[in-house]
This record gives structure tokens, C-alpha cells and sequence, in this order.
């Protein structure tokens, strides 16, 4: 099967895609706790992400979350992107907060 590298650009992690999946799929398998998933189904756009490098396909979203000037900037959801080669991405809204969010030590959480 093939896979892509898919760069989150504020944490500089990575992690693979496969062509048949969204990049929220992917996103999910890094195991952060709290990113935002709601309906998967491009309606209620918590998932907003920014490709900044890199080719994908789409699948339908709302315009209420996406307008056709954010399409053309590739501001869209995760949940319907599906990469179609290596992408750089930035996390937007509230995706922003918990994909990147830094783990704290032990020791500093509990001054």
C-alpha cells in the first residue's frame, strides 16, 4: 500500500497517510489526546487544517466552515482530505490548541 508523509508545521511532527484515508485518520494515530473530532463528515468544521505544501483530493464541505476563497487557499477540513502526495500542514481553530500543545514534565504540571 502507499503511504505519505504528512508534516504538522507548528510541532514539526509527522505521520503517515495512505491515499484512501483523511488526514484526520492519520492524525488521530498520533495519539494526542483532545483533537477535535466531531461529525468526520464536513459539516461542522472543527478539523480546519492549512496545506501549505503538497497535492490532495477532496471531498464535499460545508460552506458555512469553508468558503470558496478558504478551498482556494487550502484552508479545509481534515476529515475530507485525502493526500495525494507528501503534505505540509498547519492546524487551525480549534485543532490549534491540542495538536499543539507541548507535553509538560511531571514535575512542572504539579508547581
Amino acid at each position: 500500500m502507499i503511504y505519505f508523509n504528512v508534516v504538522i508545521e507548528e510541532t514539526g511532527e509527522s505521520f503517515r497517510c495512505s491515499p484512501q484515508e483523511s488526514l484526520l485518520v492519520g492524525m488521530e494515530r498520533l495519539g494526542k489526546k483532545g483533537i477535535p473530532v466531531g461529525c468526520r463528515g464536513g459539516g461542522c468544521g472543527v478539523c480546519k487544517i492549512e496545506i501549505t505544501a503538497g497535492t490532495f483530493q477532496t471531498r464535499v464541505m460545508s460552506r458555512e466552515y469553508v468558503s470558496h476563497e478558504d478551498e482556494a487557499a487550502g484552508r479545509l477540513l481534515a476529515c475530507r482530505v485525502m493526500p495525494a502526495s507528501d503534505i505540509r500542514l498547519r492546524v487551525l481553530g480549534k485543532m490549534s490548541k491540542n495538536v499543539c500543545r507541548t507535553p509538560q514534565p511531571a514535575a512542572a504540571a504539579l508547581a
